[in-house]
C-alpha cells in the first residue's frame, strides 16, 4: 500500500511543479497602460477612489451613446463604432468591472446589479443625464437589466448578440467559457491561460475570421491577464445568472434595436426572435454569414443600421417629450 501513495504523493509533486512552471504571470499595469489606455482613454474616477477606464468621444452637447462591451472583452471591441459615430454622437466606452485597464472591485460582486451600478456612476460622472445604451453580449444583458430598472434614463436601447433570453444553446460554443465554468478546472485554467485558448475562443465565437488577427489575440489575452482580472473572471462564473422573464422585458417601451449574427454559436439567432417576440417597441437588425460580434465582423453594415435606427428613434423620442411638454 505505501507504494501507492508513494506514486501519489510523486504525481502530486509533478502536478504542483508543472502548474508553476507552464503558470502565465500577470501582466504589467504599467505596460498595460501604455499599450491600450493611451490617449483619448482616461481613467474616470467614480464611487470614490475607484477608476474605470473609459473613452468620451464627439461633440459634448451631441446626443449620447453608452456601449458596453461583452464577457472577456474590452472598449476597443467598439472601435469601428466608435470612429463611425463620434462626428455626430458622444460615443462613451468603458472597460467593465473585472475586464481590461479598470480590473477588479474589491468587494467581488460581479453579479447584474453591480453592473447596473457602474452605468449610472459612469454616467453620473461624466454629467450625462440621457443617453442611448448598447451592449453585446454579456454587455446586452446588463443593458437589458438597466433598461428594466432605469427606462427613463434612457433614449433607446440596443441589444447585440445579448444574452439574458431563456434560450438554450445546442452544441458548440466557446471552449474558454466552457472551461472557465467548470469548477477546479476553470481554476487551473486561468492560471494557466495559453495564448492558443484564447486564439480558438475568439475564432469559436466568430464567423468571420479575418477579424481573428494577432493583434486581437494578444489584446485578448494580455488584458485577461491584467492584475486580478483572472480572479474576477472565476468570481464572474461562479455567480449564479438568471434569465429574464417575459413579463420584465414587456414593460420596457424604450425604442430597441435588435441587432444579431444568423451564425452565433454562443447566443443562438432564435434568443433574436424570444426578444423581438417581447420588447413592445422594437426593430430587428439581422446579419446572414455573421457570428458573436456583428460590429467587427460586419462593422459597416451594422453601425449603417444603428445609425439609420437613432437618427429615426431619437427623432420620434424628441418629438414625444415635445409634445409631452406641451
Amino acid at each position: 500500500m505505501k507504494w501507492f501513495w508513494r506514486v501519489l504523493g510523486g504525481l502530486a509533486l509533478v502536478l504542483v511543479v508543472a502548474f508553476f512552471v507552464l503558470r502565465v504571470p500577470d501582466t504589467d499595469p504599467a505596460e498595460m497602460q501604455a499599450k491600450y489606455g493611451a490617449a483619448p482613454s482616461r481613467m474616470l474616477a467614480i464611487d470614490g477612489d475607484r477608476r474605470v477606464h473609459v473613452r468620451d468621444e464627439g461633440p459634448r452637447d451631441a446626443p449620447v451613446i453608452m456601449l458596453l462591451h461583452g464577457s472577456n472583452a474590452d472598449l476597443h471591441t467598439w472601435q469601428h463604432w466608435a470612429d463611425a459615430l463620434k462626428s455626430d454622437y458622444r460615443v462613451v466606452r468603458y472597460d467593465q468591472r473585472g475586464h481590461g485597464l479598470t480590473g477588479p472591485v474589491a468587494d467581488g460582486n460581479y453579479a447584474l446589479d453591480g453592473f447596473i451600478e457602474d452605468i449610472d456612476a459612469v454616467a453620473d460622472a461624466l454629467d450625462i443625464e440621457r443617453f442611448t445604451l448598447a451592449g453585446n453580449s454579456m454587455g446586452g444583458a446588463i443593458a437589458m437589466g438597466y433598461a428594466i430598472e432605469n427606462p427613463d434614463r434612457l433614449d433607446g436601447l440596443v441589444l447585440v448578440d445579448a444574452s439574458g433570453a431563456p434560450i438554450e444553446r445546442e452544441g458548440g460554443g466557446n471552449l474558454a467559457f466552457t472551461l472557465a465554468g467548470v469548477p477546479v478546472i476553470g481554476d487551473a485554467m486561468s492560471q494557466l491561460l495559453p495564448r492558443s485558448l484564447i486564439e480558438r475562443s475568439l475564432s469559436q465565437s466568430v464567423s468571420n475570421q479575418s477579424i481573428v488577427t494577432p493583434e486581437a489575440v494578444d489584446r485578448y489575452w494580455e488584458l485577461a491577464r491584467y492584475p486580478g482580472n483572472r480572479t474576477a473572471t472565476r468570481q464572474r462564473f461562479a455567480t449564479p445568472r438568471e434569465a429574464f422573464s417575459a413579463e420584465q422585458v414587456a414593460a420596457v417601451e424604450v425604442p430597441t434595436l435588435v441587432m444579431w449574427g444568423e451564425e452565433d454559436s454562443l447566443i443562438p439567432y432564435a434568443a433574436a426572435g424570444w426578444y423581438m417576440d417581447h420588447l413592445p417597441n422594437s426593430t430587428l437588425a439581422s446579419y446572414p454569414g455573421i457570428g458573436h460580434i456583428p460590429m467587427e465582423e460586419a462593422p459597416e453594415r451594422s453601425v449603417a443600421d444603428l445609425q439609420a435606427w437613432l437618427a429615426e428613434a431619437l427623432s420620434s423620442e424628441a418629438g414625444e417629450n415635445e409634445g409631452t411638454a406641451s
